[in-house]
C-alpha cells in the first residue's frame, strides 16, 4: 500500500476527504496551543505528544448551558481546580479569564443549549511518563451541541445492570482525570449486554457509580440514599439533587435523604431508583439486573425531583451564569 507524504500544503485537502459527521456537533474551541478560538472542527486538535493524549495526564470538567445560561459554572470550576491540585497540575495564565472565555465560546458557537468541556493537560513535551518534560500546562475548551437522551427513557424508565469492571481506588475516584478507561469499559459492557447503563460495585460489594452517573435509591423505609463520595466522584448534579430532596423531607414526602453505603439487594427491593448526571439530569431506573424496581415505572419521587431540578436549572439565578 502506498501512502502520500503530508505537508502543510495538502494537509487540509486530505483531511476533508474523510467523512466525520460527528463533527457537526462541534461548535467552537479554544486552545492555548494557538491562543485563539476556532469554529472549524478540522482545527480542533491536540498534539499527539501532549501527555493528555498518550498518558491521560490531565483533568477536565463538563457543564451545561441551558436556555442561554450556564448551570452551576462555579461548582464545576471548583471541582476542576480540586482535581488539578490533587495531581499537581498548574493552570496556564489564561485560566484567570476562564469565565469570559467560556461565555465567548458559547456566543461564537451560537447555541443556547450546549455542553462545555474544560480540559487542563500537562502539555506536550515528550512521549515519556515524566511530567517535567512538559514546559507548560495547556488549556482546551470545547463547546458542543447538546443532544438529549430519547424522551422515552424519561417517560418509561431504563434497565441497568451491575458492572464487572473494577472501580477506581478512592484517590483516583475523587479526581476527574482524563484517564477514563474503566468508565469506557463499563459503557462498552452495558451496550454489549443490550443496555445503555451499568453500575459498578466497590470491593465490599456496595453500589458505587455508573460510567458517568451517580445513583439514587429510595427504600421502603422512605429514605432516599446515594453512595457516598469516598469511592465515587463528587457529582455536581447529585449534590444539588440531594439539596433539592431536602424539600421533600420538609414536606414529609420522604423520611430522609443521605449519603450512605447501599447493597445491591437494597436496590433490588427499592421503591424507586434513578441515575443523575450533568448530561441526563435525572433518569428513572425500572429494572436492575433484571429485577423490577418498585412497580417498574418511573415513580412519584423521581417525577418530583426531576421537576425541581429542571426549575433549578432554568430559574435559579444564584446558580445560573447568563450568556445568551
Amino acid at each position: 500500500m502506498k501512502f502520500i507524504t503530508i505537508n502543510k500544503n495538502n494537509f487540509f485537502l486530505n483531511l476533508k476527504k474523510q467523512k466525520r459527521p460527528w463533527q457537526n456537533n462541534y461548535l467552537s474551541m479554544y486552545s492555548t496551543q494557538w491562543d485563539g478560538i476556532t469554529t472549524d472542527p478540522d482545527l480542533m486538535m491536540i498534539p499527539v505528544d501532549d501527555h493528555l493524549v498518550h498518558r491521560g495526564d490531565g483533568a477536565f470538567d463538563v457543564m451545561r448551558c441551558v436556555r442561554g445560561s450556564v448551570y452551576q459554572m462555579e461548582e464545576h470550576l471548583k471541582r476542576l481546580e480540586c482535581s488539578a491540585k490533587a495531581i499537581f497540575l498548574k493552570f496556564p495564565p489564561v485560566y484567570n479569564h476562564i469565565r469570559d472565555l467560556i461565555k465567548s465560546l458559547i456566543l461564537i458557537g451560537g447555541e443556547r443549549d450546549c455542553v462545555i468541556r474544560v480540559i487542563l493537560s500537562r502539555g506536550p513535551g515528550s512521549f515519556s511518563t515524566n511530567p517535567y518534560d512538559c514546559p507548560s500546562s495547556q488549556l482546551y475548551v470545547n463547546v458542543i451541541r447538546f443532544h438529549s437522551l430519547p424522551q422515552k427513557y424519561y417517560k418509561d424508565g431504563i434497565p441497568v445492570i451491575s458492572s464487572s469492571i473494577p472501580i477506581k481506588k478512592s484517590f483516583f475516584a475523587n479526581i476527574k482525570s482524563c484517564n477514563y478507561l474503566p468508565n469506557v469499559l463499563m459503557k462498552m459492557e452495558a451496550i454489549r449486554s443490550g443496555h445503555e447503563f451499568s453500575i459498578s460495585l466497590d470491593e465490599d460489594g456496595f453500589l458505587a457509580e455508573g460510567s458517568t452517573e451517580n445513583i439514587g435509591v429510595l427504600g421502603d423505609d422512605g429514605v432516599l440514599k446515594f453512595p457516598g463520595f469516598e469511592r465515587t466522584l463528587s457529582g455536581i448534579t447529585v449534590s444539588r439533587v440531594v439539596q433539592l430532596a431536602g424539600e421533600l423531607v420538609k414536606e414529609k414526602i420522604i423520611k430522609d435523604v443521605k449519603f450512605t453505603r447501599i447493597l445491591p439487594e437494597d436496590a433490588y427491593n427499592a421503591k424507586e431508583m434513578f441515575l443523575t448526571g450533568t448530561s441526563l439530569n435525572i433518569l428513572p431506573v425500572i429494572t436492575f439486573d433484571g429485577k423490577p424496581i418498585g412497580r417498574s415505572i418511573p415513580g412519584p419521587i423521581y417525577l418530583r425531583l426531576s421537576s425541581l431540578l429542571w426549575e433549578d436549572m432554568t430559574g435559579n439565578s444564584d446558580l445560573l451564569t447568563e450568556v445568551l
